[in-house]
């Protein structure tokens, strides 16, 4: 199994209020098949909304260390220490594990 069919997702209690999903595994590109994208995005998502997305430095074998992002992001949104955009994703997304 890789992050291809099985992506890391949890949701995270927002401390204003509402939930967020933190998704990170690998996105769909329509252009090319799935064995040829090899990005891992970490991505915000609100219902089906995107609220903020990044490219991470995960390969799409490395499933452990996905959920391990996963988590962190979750901590980090529901403490309040990390807003909902890109630019708040990146430190956690340019991090190896």
């Amino acid at each position: 199994m890789s992050l291809r069919a099985s992506p890391a997702i949890v949701h995270a209690a927002l401390p204003e209020g509402g939930e967020v999903t933190v998704w990170v595994g690998v996105p769909e590109d329509p252009y090319l098949s799935p064995r040829e994208v090899t990005n891992v995005d970490l991505q915000l998502r609100e219902g089906d909304e995107v609220l903020a997305t990044v490219t991470t430095v995960l390969d799409p074998d490395q499933e452990s260390e996905a959920h391990q992002l996963a988590r962190e992001v979750q901590s980090a949104l529901e403490s309040g220490e990390a807003a909902l955009t890109a630019s708040a994703l990146e430190p956690f997304a340019d991090r190896l594990r």
